[in-house]
């Protein structure tokens, strides 16, 4: 199908538009169809307008003393004047959708609603005016039957499901906005002479210098020139630990400095930043975003040309065999065939389970933002899984403590964690904390300093010691953080950092790959580290250095590969990925710009709550599934009914009680089994 794409909040470009008449709103952005704030007024009328119409239309049979009094004829006006607005104003996206449809032989869900709505206006208003012009058999104790309740119900339920899906496709947006907020407004330039002035970030040239202290947002990518300092980098490489930098080292948009002030040069402004260059990441994954391949149309593409090839026969067959006057028979129940097809169990059937499953997920941790991602998690084969947040916890911990001759392990940490104590380093904050797990008393501290690059000096009980980083890539420590501590000049012991597997990470992995999940890590970490932690939990795969641009690549050549791709992750260097995946899930804990670029967000950032969801997606495709056959079935036996098959036999013609109430009981039907999902076990 071909479906035109625009982001609502980048604007329209004018090549896209249909008819130049139309304002940028009405202009196709998703399915064929406008924006959902021109829907939501149309939405809005044919609410107010079915309402009344189903009341006309039902009203005799649910109170019949009061309806009794309403002549036929005054109804079947009231009818008529409050559904046109509906069918001809409310219904015009899809009108127009189904003209399309027919003129490019691309038949879908659209075709099929129209194909029943039309046929049904178009018979009702004729039977409203020239109702002495039927047959007697076909007029009840009411009158000809209407079904007007058929146009208006179905024509609400399908633009209700429609606004639905444009808030879904419309997330990206979120992202995109949000990401552009990551870089600061101003930056503070270094004249030749030393003088620092402050400037909006769009005035910054190449080659200008910059200054940015403790604390502050790196406005533009560049060459460090003077100064030490620790970047936070983890929105690049999704890593929590902060990266040292000297003279000579990169920095990027977008990314934190944490401690030491410094100069550097700007090599890259605006669009051609790193920032700039995931921001565009995210713009392309959800332009190139295949359509979604919906059940409803496979379906319907095979169901028209059976009902429409029906209609015709049955017309003809009256026109020659049926009693006279044969045409006006024909016509009727040709007209007949198309309305008893009309899909209001149809429309139904996937909208009521999506939103029956995406509140059960609520229940069970697992926000919804996408509805179609629920339907496609059902049907992926790969897992694409991020380290940093979503395997681990995302923050170093100590998890070795190795004091040298004459200390204890506590006594050990005791200094260290005073002497880190006034510091706001993150291996310091994991330092402290370790200590306050063991509830170990800190001694006051004098004298502190903090060197970046270098590590920290305080005196501790009138002991001067100096806290540094220490190799870390030999033996058993290859994959940690090691950090030294000297004690009077002489080295006191090393303490071991390390992030951390959250603790129902292996049980959850296990139950995934039993579900038939290939659970495959990638991570801006280093080869050591994703080694390491691969083995332990018995993943697939794993890519480890991976930069946010090669995550989205990765995602496509497994997509290429395997078809239906799951990508979860926490952090911005996630975006492009969790929006170019079949399904994007973010953890709930992480990032607003990986949780605006995922279709699920898992609330407690919990991977158990991943295994539910995908039990959550096969139980609501299961029902969706179900939930048709029930809708083309009622359909099915209907449309022999309707074509007069048991007329020769009995002189019996569709009765509208008969249509009225199998349409009905349609609906009901796939209701009542999409509400089973509310109690399903995940």
């Amino acid at each position: 199908m071909n479906h035109s794409h625009s982001h609502s909040g980048h604007g329209v470009a004018a090549d896209n538009l249909p008819h130049a008449h139309r304002s940028a709103e009405d202009t196709p952005v998703y399915m064929g169809l406008p924006d959902e704030r021109f829907l939501r007024p149309r939405f809005w009328v044919a609410l107010a307008l079915s309402l009344p119409v189903l009341v006309l239309a039902m009203g005799e049979m649910i109170w019949p003393h009061f309806f009794h009094r309403i002549s036929p004829r005054l109804s079947g006006m009231l009818q008529l004047l409050l559904t046109t607005p509906v069918f001809f104003w409310s219904g015009l996206p899809f009108i127009r959708r189904w003209w399309k449809s027919v003129v490019e032989r691309d038949t879908n869900m659209f075709t099929l609603t129209v194909t029943g709505t039309g046929a049904a206006y178009i018979y009702s208003t004729v039977a409203v005016l020239l109702s002495h012009r039927f047959p007697d058999v076909f007029h009840g104790p009411h009158g000809v039957p209407l079904y007007f309740e058929a146009t208006a119900v179905t024509t609400t339920i399908v633009l209700l499901g429609q606004i639905i899906e444009q808030r879904a496709h419309a997330r990206t947006d979120l992202a995109i906005r949000a990401l552009m907020n990551l870089t600061p407004k101003v930056a503070h330039r270094v004249a030749a002479d030393g003088l620092e002035t402050e400037v909006p970030v769009a005035e910054v040239r190449i080659a200008d210098v910059l200054r940015v202290r403790p604390g502050e947002t790196i406005p533009v990518d560049g060459v460090l020139l003077t100064g030490v300092t620790s970047i936070d980098e983890s929105m690049l490489t999704g890593e929590s630990l902060p990266v040292e930098k000297s003279a000579g080292g990169k920095v990027s948009a977008g990314t934190l400095n944490t401690t030491g002030s410094f100069t550097f040069r700007a090599e890259k402004i605006g669009r051609d930043t790193l920032l700039a260059q995931i921001v565009r990441l995210v713009e392309q994954a959800q332009d190139s975003e295949a359509p979604i391949a919906r059940v409803a149309d496979r379906v319907s593409a095979i169901f028209i040309p059976i009902v429409l090839g029906l209609s015709a026969l049955t017309f003809l067959a009256w026109a020659v065999f049926g009693p006279d006057p044969g045409w006006i028979y024909g016509l009727i129940n040709a007209v007949a065939v198309l309305i008893i097809a009309c899909p209001c169990a149809l429309g139904l059937a996937t909208p009521v389970a999506l939103v029956t499953g995406i509140g059960r997920g609520a229940q069970a941790g697992v926000l919804v933002k996408d509805a179609a991602a629920l339907e496609r998690l059902s049907g992926s084969h790969t897992l694409l899984i991020d380290k940093t947040g979503t395997l681990t916890t995302g923050r170093p911990r100590v998890v070795h403590v190795s004091p040298a001759s004459g200390l204890s392990e506590e006594q050990l940490l005791t200094l260290a964690a005073a002497a880190e104590s006034p510091s706001e380093h993150p291996l310091a904050r994991s330092i402290v904390a370790a200590a306050a797990e063991r509830g170990l008393a800190l001694p006051p501290v004098t004298e502190f300093s903090a060197e970046p690059g270098f590590g920290v000096r305080a005196n501790v009980d009138g002991k001067p010691i100096v806290i540094g980083r220490a190799a870390s890539d030999i033996g058993a420590f290859a994959t940690h953080t090691l950090v030294s501590v000297t004690v009077d000049g002489r080295a006191a012991g090393t303490l071991a950092l390390a992030d951390t597997l959250k603790p129902t990470t292996p049980a959850a992995i296990r139950e995934l790959q039993r579900l038939g999940l290939r659970v495959i890590m990638v991570t801006g970490d280093r080869e050591q580290t994703a080694r390491a932690i691969a083995a332990d939990l018995g993943l697939d795969a794993y890519h480890a250095a991976v930069t946010p641009a090669r995550k989205q690549e990765l995602v496509r050549d497994y997509r290429a590969k395997d078809g239906g791709v799951v990508f979860a992750g926490d952090g911005l260097n996630d975006a492009p990925a969790l929006a170019a995946a079949d399904v994007g899930i973010a953890m709930g804990t992480g990032t607003d710009v990986a949780m605006h670029s995922a279709g699920l967000v898992l609330v407690q950032g919990d991977l158990a709550a991943l295994v539910r969801a995908v039990h959550l997606s096969r139980a609501t495709l299961r029902n969706i599934k179900q939930n048709l056959f029930w809708a083309f079935a009622y359909n099915l036996a209907g449309l022999p009914l309707a074509a007069g098959v048991l007329f020769p036999f009995t002189g019996w013609l569709l009765s509208p009680m008969f249509a009225g109430a199998a349409m009905s009981l349609s609906s009901i039907t796939v209701i009542a089994n999409a509400l089973r999902l509310r109690s399903v076990r995940l």
